[in-house]
């Protein structure tokens, strides 16, 4: 079993008419996109005048995932096989050490770049500095016996299926309505995380997406959203993976303008049988 993995993200079209940048982030490992374990993640800075560090955010958000998934990957090898036991880490220990992390490059830039006047009076009052940086968080950890989906925040995480299905692996959080979202500059911001662990027996998943949710958004509805898969998976089989790479941040292009507006990032993962 041959994994792939591939990504694109793009300005929104309401971003370049504002003169605003990229609040998104993607980080994919391995550098060459094959081979295993895979990590993908995604994240989307919250943009506001309020979070005027959050495309840096964005960018502490996806290297925080990726390292501490990496080391946690590196760490199992004695308790391979023991689900009941790796499923427990992923969720009570990842989320904690993945903000931490984040929250320590926070500081960092903070010591680096420390705040304007004018950036002080906005976070006055608020006694988190951390909103400045205000970012959600999409990552997925693919080995040869389990996948590990968690997300923070917004954005939507699809995997296709054999039989065409099309599912979405993490819950739903019924506190996500309208721009309201869960951040890692929220207060213990690791217990709104929410995962999902899924072992790989007999069959895994043969395309794998994910994206922050500006991409969702430039639809007329979810049904029409969860399409992209299978049709992503169509141009796969019948033009190549090369295909996709070359004309995804098209397509996200064209998704933005046509829809929302915002910054769209989407993350590929697909079995190359």
């Amino acid at each position: 079993m041959q994994w792939k993995i591939t990504g694109a993200t793009v300005r929104g079209t309401s971003h370049i008419r504002k003169d605003l940048p990229n609040q998104d982030s993607i980080l994919c490992h391995p550098d060459s996109g094959h081979g295993l374990p895979v990590i993908l993640a995604i994240s989307d800075g919250h943009g506001s005048s309020k979070s005027f560090r959050s495309d840096k955010g964005s960018c502490f958000a996806v290297q925080a995932a990726v390292e501490t998934i990496s080391e946690f990957l590196i760490n199992l090898h004695a308790e391979i096989g023991n689900f009941t036991h790796i499923r427990q880490i992923a969720e009570e220990q990842l989320p904690k050490e993945i903000v931490r992390r984040w929250k320590t490059k926070v500081k960092d830039d903070l010591t680096a770049a420390p705040f304007s006047e004018n950036e002080s009076a906005i976070i006055d009052g608020r006694g988190n500095d951390d909103f400045a940086y205000g970012a959600t968080l999409l990552t997925i950890a693919i080995t040869e016996s389990f996948i590990v989906y968690l997300q923070l925040g917004d954005g939507d995480i699809l995997t296709l299926w054999d039989n065409g299905q099309v599912e979405q692996p993490i819950p739903k959080d019924d506190r996500l309505f309208a721009n309201e979202t869960t951040s890692l500059c929220g207060k213990e911001s690791w217990r709104d995380f929410r995962c999902c662990f899924q072992p790989i027996f007999d069959i895994s998943p043969k395309l794998i997406l994910a994206a922050t949710d500006g991409y969702a958004n430039s639809f007329r509805d979810e049904e029409s959203f969860l399409k992209v898969a299978p049709d992503i998976f169509g141009f796969i089989e019948s033009e190549g993976i090369d295909f996709v790479e070359t004309n995804l941040k098209d397509w996200l292009n064209d998704a933005s303008e046509s829809g929302s507006g915002d910054d769209v990032t989407v993350g590929i993962i697909t079995e190359l049988r």
